[in-house]
């Protein structure tokens, strides 16, 4: 059973050092391959990217004033001195007892199923809030890619890019494609990849057709999701194209590519005949050759053409911090799983779901969070045996809120904002959840049986507070989802605007 609710204020920052209980909480319902089918029907509008429950673009009418990008309620509450003794710092937005008179009721909501934790935590000071059960390990659906991207960023850095390049076989006669792990990459920017391969070629004389291999040996271990072949998701290779997207879909669930990888390098190869390069054969897999000048794969770059092994042509994703952006707003599950191995290859582990999911939990522990009972068997949030604790939840949250941690602020200006973007596009839109819109920015979380809604939300008088919310064994996703809304409704809410418990 979950632990009893509490809700006296913490000194200091104790929620960062708060213990989690062992065990974990099962979430029971059949998997409906990773997510209900009619949330097929609410994709985001083309022009923005990802895997999992998005939302559809509101309907034409009279809408919001939309928040500014850089989400200007919550970067200025960041710049807050931290500290409960921080002059000017309040101790608390309003009492312990008084905030536990709102949440108490609205957790009680039956759409949240048997099963339901609560954080709620002051970003600035660290303070534990209000929380139920808040160290319970639970499933947290795709709410466990906050945790995914937070590793990343503290891995790797927000100005780390992935890079997919070419290189020169020793006998001049082989160009080999090497996936660096890359899920963006897209066919203009592989046409931009073929034509500079083609101009390299040509300016060490290659004349003869060329043999095309490609190389996905930076990734290891099976390539399916532990769930399978899912819409969802497609097999995780470090080389692919558009996610590997078999129709003109930018975003949502969409058939995928058996062999993403294969698909890719055909492409590429029809690309390097447009630019004048003969190609013999078809591509083949293969491993990338050796550098001459230090017999190490040249997949970053550093290889001169001079040497008889070379690079040839590289293209670049965008930075980490826009990839860590993209992946929480619209919920991204390719680019999450990319987002974990990177990390797992920064930290010398196997870029497998096994290696990632050790690499994850290990630089989490690196900022400090409390991991008990924790598990990340992906980095997407498709597998429900994934396990964190609201408590954690929070305490990423805040350190991502940290002045003194700006690595990590892409986490905070990733999320979605409540009724304008990504998978929060289309809710916050009833009366009782209203006044969360353009306040609550959070990360959406939906499996069968399981609903999560983590975040940060600015109050009324202007404190930032991180929030999460994780309920199992949930029967309706729609009603589980308007209780979530109205619980973080009420932590943006003044007293009258307070959203009324349903029966």
């Amino acid at each position: 059973m979950p632990e009893p609710r509490t809700w006296q204020l913490a000194a200091g920052s104790a929620v960062l050092g708060l213990a989690l209980a062992a065990g974990a909480v099962a979430a029971a319902g059949p998997w409906d391959n990773g997510q209900r089918k009619a949330e097929r029907a609410r994709a985001v509008a083309a022009g923005t990217t990802g895997g999992a429950h998005h939302a559809a673009a509101p309907a034409a009418g009279p809408r919001r004033p939309a928040p500014a990008p850089s989400a200007p309620g919550v970067l200025p509450a960041l710049g807050v001195p931290a500290g409960p003794d921080a002059p000017g710092t309040p101790q608390t937005t309003r009492a312990g007892d008084d905030l536990a008179a709102v949440l108490v009721p609205l957790l009680g909501d039956p759409g949240l199923g048997p099963l339901r934790t609560a954080s709620v935590v002051d970003a600035t000071t660290g303070r534990q809030l209000y929380g139920e059960g808040a160290t319970t390990p639970m499933t947290p659906a795709s709410t466990v890619k906050i945790a995914t991207a937070t590793a990343a960023l503290s891995a790797l850095g927000p100005d780390h890019r992935i890079a997919t390049t070419t290189l020169a076989g020793p006998d001049g006669r082989t160009v080999t494609l090497v996936g660096g792990g890359d899920p963006t990459l897209d066919r203009a920017r592989l046409k931009t990849l073929a034509d500079a391969t083609a101009r390299a070629l040509k300016a060490r004389g290659a004349t003869a057709p060329v043999r095309l291999t490609y190389d996905t040996s930076l990734y290891q271990g099976p390539a399916l999701h532990p769930i399978g072949p899912n819409e969802n998701l497609a097999p995780v290779s470090a080389l692919m194209t558009r996610e590997g997207r078999l129709d003109d879909s930018r975003s949502g669930p969409a058939p995928r590519a058996a062999d993403p990888a294969a698909d890719t390098a055909g492409t590429f190869a029809g690309l390097l005949a447009d630019a004048g390069i003969t190609v013999e054969g078809a591509p083949a897999p293969g491993k990338a050759p050796k550098t001459a000048a230090n017999g190490k794969t040249a997949t970053n770059g550093k290889a001169a053409l001079g040497d008889k092994t070379a690079l040839l042509a590289r293209t670049d994703s965008a930075p980490l911090a826009d990839l860590v952006e993209r992946t929480l707003t619209h919920s991204d599950n390719d680019l999450a799983e990319a987002l974990a191995r990177q990390t797992a290859l920064a930290r010398k582990q196997p870029a497998s779901f096994a290696g990632a999911g050790k690499a994850v939990h290990d630089e989490l522990a690196r900022l400090g969070l409390p991991l008990a009972g924790a598990r990340f068997t992906d980095g997407s949030g498709l597998d429900r045996r994934d396990r964190v604790s609201a408590a954690l939840l929070t305490g990423i949250l805040t350190r991502a809120a940290d002045p003194a941690r700006p690595t990590l602020r892409p986490v905070l200006t990733g999320l979605p904002v409540g009724g304008f973007s990504g998978t929060l596009a289309t809710r916050f839109d009833s009366t009782d959840a209203a006044p969360g819109a353009g306040l609550v920015r959070a990360k959406t979380g939906t499996l069968t049986g399981v609903n999560t809604l983590a975040g940060t939300v600015v109050t009324a008088d202007g404190r930032l507070l991180a929030f999460a919310f994780l309920a199992g064994r949930t029967s309706s996703p729609d009603t589980a989802q308007a209780a979530l809304d109205r619980l973080s409704a009420a932590l943006a809410a003044g007293p009258a605007k307070r959203p009324t418990p349903r029966p």
